[in-house]
């Protein structure tokens, strides 16, 4: 069902949704220990030393940075997803660039219909997704259907968002969905673009990138795949993601950033070189979430709620069956704050989204009070 009509943006944005719980917030800041906060998926640790030598060294940085992205970086962008993620991209330095820097990953969803030049039609989002997928057709007029599966009638659709690993839910698409989707964007000439901004984090499942050879074919064409620093490397303050695939239609996207000035500072782009070259602080930063994703969910698992899908990514997705309300007002009087489901779509109204990116100390607090079955309202 399409769940945003074409409209004028500024009459047509939703309220930011992190807004509406500040009342379960403040109930929950009366816990006597304190407020454990997984509403929000904001890393915690602290920046690697690899980015932060990298980012000081370049410090000296006078002039404008490029929205191409380096050399250095490119050629690190590459290596990275070919290494990690079994992708090779066409020639990152041809006169179509196939890999480049963006301002973080989340302003790329916003503006990529804008960057593509899309102001009439409908966007394919999932189910259950990320709000900026939304936001970004309403910026460009758009109207958005929500569907986990390729429409039998593609009229007037003009660009597919995937997101696997997914959030809030960590569902990962399996090959056969992928294929299936690129499959269907080709024969429709619909750009399909991927958010894999999670491609690192499998924890019972590997994730395939949309760009693997196994699913693209020889080529991306039609396809494009979104990537980011900010959890892998804990560099959310950095705002460092990479956009790459399809030649063609990177360098579309390019050359309209050059015009907008959406430039990733030359200082930062030198930290993501030097992060993409280096596989040890990924592993570890790896390691802490997986720790800390083991006890928690052991304890949600405890209190009899359920744990659906969440097999990679940086958050559990958690039900009681109920309204997702009920759920976070029940979390909120044991000082915990998850993200309501519905902050994702209709489909996700009775689950609770609940981050992985806290302190040690954080997430014990919230294992120790899940497990004592600590129901007391504070």
């Amino acid at each position: 069902m399409t769940t945003t009509a074409p409209g004028t943006a500024a009459g047509r944005l939703p309220d930011f949704p992190w807004d509406s719980l500040e009342a379960a917030r403040a109930r929950a800041a009366q816990h006597p220990g304190g407020l454990v906060d997984l509403s929000i998926g904001t890393p915690v640790d602290e920046t690697p030393e690899v980015l932060r030598t990298a980012l000081a060294a370049a410090g000296d940085s006078p002039g404008y940075p490029t929205a191409l992205g380096t050399r250095e970086l490119r050629a690190a962008a590459a290596g990275w997803l070919r290494r990690r993620l079994g992708v090779t991209v066409a020639d990152p330095f041809g006169a179509d660039p196939s890999v480049i820097p963006t301002v973080g990953s989340k302003e790329l969803v916003a503006l990529l219909p804008t960057l593509l030049g899309l102001h009439e039609g409908t966007v394919l989002i999932p189910e259950v997704a990320y709000p900026t997928y939304e936001v970004g057709a309403v910026l460009s007029g758009l109207a958005v259907r929500r569907t986990d599966t390729p429409p039998d009638d593609p009229a007037g659709v003009v660009l597919v968002w995937l997101n696997s690993p997914g959030n809030p839910h960590g569902r990962v698409l399996s090959d056969d969905e992928l294929r299936t989707w690129v499959a269907w964007g080709r024969a429709h000439g619909v750009p399909v673009v991927a958010d894999e901004c999670y491609a690192t984090l499998g924890w019972d499942v590997q994730p395939r990138s949309l760009l693997h050879p196994a699913v693209a074919g020889e080529d991306h064409t039609g396809l494009l795949a979104v990537h980011s620093l900010s959890k892998q490397s804990t560099a959310a303050g950095y705002r460092a993601g990479l956009l790459s695939g399809d030649p063609a239609l990177v360098r579309q996207v390019w050359e309209v950033r050059r015009h907008l000035g959406l430039l990733v500072p030359g200082p930062v782009q030198a930290a993501m070189a030097a992060a993409l070259a280096d596989d040890a602080h990924v592993d570890a930063q790896r390691e802490r979430y997986g720790a800390r994703r083991e006890r928690l969910a052991a304890a949600v698992r405890a209190t009899g709620a359920r744990i659906d899908h969440s097999e990679a990514g940086l958050y559990l997705w958690v039900t009681r069956d109920e309204d997702c309300w009920a759920t976070v007002d029940w979390l909120a009087g044991l000082g915990i704050v998850p993200a309501p489901g519905s902050f994702y779509g209709p489909a996700g109204a009775r689950h609770v989204r609940m981050a992985l990116t806290a302190t040690d100390e954080r997430i014990d607090a919230a294992v120790q009070r899940l497990t004592a079955g600590d129901r007391g309202r504070h």
